[in-house]
């Protein structure tokens, strides 16, 4: 397992890197005199990288976490619900709504915003997003002055929380989304697809004065170099850096390390349609060949806890689990009585070892490290997965039918509720329902989920989806990783957000 670790700080830094490294912005600017001015700048690195900046269809929240966009309600770090562009909002049947718009707050672009402004911003991400559509169950909006007043098809008792979501993002649909014009507290200057965004100062943010001018938020998929650039002083905020340099990192006195437990999941996706895959044996099989506590301690250099489920343990969305311990001699017999040969240790279909297709990304550093543990395990068993390292893998699960299973992370609990989980992952339409899970009873339970009030009602319906989610190993939920940036001692005002919303802030600042 070393030896594995040391290779990922092995490789060598493509010219591309040395690109970044070199032009990196640093936290001052320099005059046409030479002489070094006041300006205040920052440079953001982050791990995944954006070929769109429109916050209606970006699935990495660019335009969120770049403090350009800005929604109609907003989470904190206890799962709690604050206004942000909404400063009220009610409902006395759960699909009736009536959303107070905050007064005096005004686009990048200088128009009001208005309930007609926002009814406008979500028509068009309604239509732009499918899984947002299909999330907010819009019917039909009003507008008048500053009221905004919506009716769902259904009752949604969550939906204020589903307007936390950074898609549906207010903005002035006057303007192309492709430079979207939002209410943050930084105005888009330029955006480099896949490079970086870069901003300034809005200087009539309604929320209070900005204090840094300038910022770049700046995209990186290899996890060294983001290393080095923030060890060269290059970045000044880094998020992921190799979670295996983190003692390292510790004892630089230029640096403050940042760890908090995340709402994010790393999980095994099973493709439904495989007819291997398909088989509840099969998946209980691949699962005891995951080693959660090593991927926690050598992996992860303890910046992660075992993940029992989709949700942290302690969430009162959490029922109690089915055990899942790693025992390559059960996954043996659980192939056995899925109807496979195993002889001498081996597994046969047919007298032919199983293959699978295994997906991933780089973007998250330790994502193809667990892909490979989980090949070496299953080698023992001979069977084959070939792992495939893609760059988008939402598009890639999404556009293509020859994978079999995926590694794949996202935040599970994004808004403090199981609705977003259960409706975009396990019903038929859900956004992402990559794995093309079909449960009629699974299905039912969430729509009763939907029409729920009651929030201590809503969490036993959430309880009992998720007890049949691990019971059928709909998927195979691994760790939950911690959030973990490093920056420079110069910058003040940082949080590390459960979220992971929020991230070029009003009270960013560097000295």
């Amino acid at each position: 397992m070393l030896s594995l670790l040391s290779k990922k700080i092995g490789y060598s830094i493509s010219f591309v890197i040395l690109v970044l490294l070199l032009s990196a912005c640093t936290s001052q600017t320099s005059s046409t005199s030479g002489e070094a001015t006041n300006t205040k700048k920052l440079t953001l690195l982050f791990n995944v990288q954006s070929n769109t900046i429109d916050p209606h269809t970006d699935v990495n929240y660019t335009a969120s976490r770049a403090g350009i966009s800005e929604t109609l309600v907003k989470i904190d770090d206890e799962q709690q619900l604050q206004p942000w562009l909404a400063t009220s909002w009610k409902s006395k049947d759960g699909q009736h709504w009536t959303f107070q718009i905050r007064p005096n707050v005004t686009f990048h672009s200088g128009a009001p915003v208005d309930a007609q402004a926002v009814k406008s911003s979500l028509e068009r991400v309604t239509q732009e997003n499918p899984a947002i559509r299909n999330a907010l169950h819009i019917e039909k909006m009003t507008a008048n002055g500053q009221t905004l007043q919506i009716v769902t098809d259904t009752p949604l008792p969550q939906f204020p929380s589903e307007l936390v979501h950074p898609n549906t993002g207010i903005i002035d649909t006057s303007v192309d989304g492709s430079t979207p014009s939002g209410t943050g507290p930084f105005v888009l200057t330029q955006f480099k697809p896949g490079i970086e965004v870069d901003v300034k100062r809005n200087p009539s943010y309604w929320n209070g004065q900005v204090k840094l001018d300038e910022a770049t938020f700046s995209f990186n998929e290899d996890a060294n170099a983001r290393l080095l650039a923030l060890q060269s002083g290059n970045a000044d905020v880094v998020y992921r850096f190799p979670v295996e340099s983190l003692s390292q990192l510790q004892t630089d006195p230029n640096l403050v390390i940042e760890s908090v437990p995340g709402l994010r999941a790393h999980q095994l996706i099973y493709n439904m349609e495989n007819p291997h895959l398909g088989k509840l044996h099969v998946r209980q099989a691949i699962d005891a060949l995951l080693n959660r506590q090593e991927i926690v301690d050598a992996v992860m250099s303890g910046q992660a806890s075992v993940a029992e489920g989709p949700f942290l343990a302690d969430s009162p969305l959490s029922p109690k689990y089915t055990a899942k311990p790693f025992d390559i001699e059960r996954a043996r017999t659980l192939f056995a009585q899925a109807g496979y040969t195993v002889t001498n240790g081996q597994v046969t279909n047919n007298g032919a070892p199983l293959t699978f297709n295994l997906v991933t990304y780089q973007s998250r550093a330790e994502l193809p490290i667990i892909a490979q543990l989980v090949q070496a395990n299953a080698a023992q068993l001979g069977i084959k997965l070939n792992i495939q390292q893609v760059d988008n893998a939402d598009e890639y699960l999404a556009e293509n039918k020859n994978w079999d299973m995926a590694i794949y992370s996202f935040i599970t609990a994004p808004r403090g509720d199981a609705s977003y989980l259960l409706n975009s992952v396990y019903t038929p339409t859900g956004g992402l329902n990559y794995g093309q899970v079909k449960d009629q009873a699974l299905n039912t339970l969430i729509q009763q989920l939907n029409q729920t009030v009651d929030v201590e009602q809503r969490n036993q319906i959430a309880q009992q989806a998720v007890e049949m989610i691990d019971r059928n190993l709909l998927h195979s939920y691994i760790i939950h990783p911690n959030n973990f940036v490093a920056h420079q001692k110069r910058v003040s005002g940082w949080v590390t957000s459960k979220s992971e919303y929020y991230m070029l802030t009003k009270d960013l600042d560097v000295n």
